[in-house]
């Protein structure tokens, strides 16, 4: 199944859902960065619930990142999302390796540990929308849920999962968002709290066959559903050598100089999708003479 994620809304637009298969690009990121297990479960999810967070914004310019940072192994990680279904991410801490927790499943709050989740919306405006909570649980799903109901007051229902085969790459991954809109029935908060409660591991409706669309049929049984579209999505790194220049550029003439003293050529990494970009000293003299 093709990387996709599905935007609705319920009782009249009284809420909003959204549901995603993310198991390509889970299992790109995943090769790019070599990461462990567990650490491909964190990226995963993040990855995930950054996507359904893009398709929220309004204009394919809009940027959403989210920034974790733990006290774990992991350290942390960063995901960036548009609103056209695009993604990229990485870890801090690649390769971490922890025992299972009590219930026998990967340790992802062990490998995050204690901190900050930081999201920034780039609205194009002149000053992005910053928004920062401590982690609640490490585990990716309930910390998205508290973000948005303690920066933004929208009580979210979410569900995040990946599935890791017994040769580490990735079996599926994916989730689903649910928010209620200011003036929501109790009646409909209620059946809704309900019925998420009974939801279990997202990766089990993966299992089984299921479809984003599946998920939420399932979790708004009885009600009335509208799937407004399809998203394609995946993993896309945009970056380039034009890009890496405007950074060099931005170091200055006198750091820039320096490094072309050296005689060697730099190399510069691209952390999310593991590209290397090459410059000569005589590159490197040259910037030096245009920066500032």
């Amino acid at each position: 199944m093709s990387d996709y994620i599905v935007r609705a809304y319920a009782e009249g637009g009284m809420v909003r859902a959204f549901a995603a298969t993310t198991g390509e690009l889970a299992e790109e990121a995943r090769r790019i960065h070599s990461t462990s297990p567990i650490v491909t479960a964190a990226l995963g999810r993040l990855m995930t619930a950054g996507l359904m967070m893009g398709a929220m914004m309004k204009d394919r310019k809009d940027l959403l990142t989210i920034k974790v940072d733990g006290d774990g192994p992991m350290r942390g990680m960063l995901v960036t999302a548009n609103n056209g279904g695009e993604v990229k991410g990485y870890p801090y801490e690649p390769a971490v390796i922890l025992p299972a927790n009590r219930l026998g499943k990967l340790d992802v709050a062990g490998a995050v540990g204690r901190g900050t989740m930081t999201v920034i919306s780039d609205l194009g405006l002149k000053e992005p929308y910053v928004g920062q909570v401590e982690l609640v649980s490490g585990e990716i799903a309930e910390d998205i849920a508290y973000y948005y109901a303690s920066s933004e007051q929208v009580p979210s229902g979410v569900g995040l999962g990946v599935l890791i085969n017994q040769d580490n790459t990735v079996r599926c991954a994916g989730g689903f968002i649910v928010q209620l809109m200011p003036g929501c029935p109790e009646e409909t908060i209620t059946a809704l709290e309900d019925r998420l409660k009974t939801v279990g591991s997202v990766t089990s409706f993966f299992k089984e066959g299921k479809t984003p669309e599946d998920i939420l049929a399932w979790i708004f049984e009885g009600m009335e559903l509208k799937l407004t579209d399809r998203l394609p999505c995946r993993f896309h790194c945009d970056c380039s050598r034009e890009r890496v220049e405007r950074a060099l550029l931005s170091l200055g003439s006198k750091e820039l100089k320096s490094m072309a003293d050296e005689k060697k050529p730099a190399e510069l990494h691209c952390q999310f999708c593991g590209k290397s970009y090459y410059f000569s000293p005589e590159e490197l003299a040259a910037f030096a003479r245009e920066a500032r």
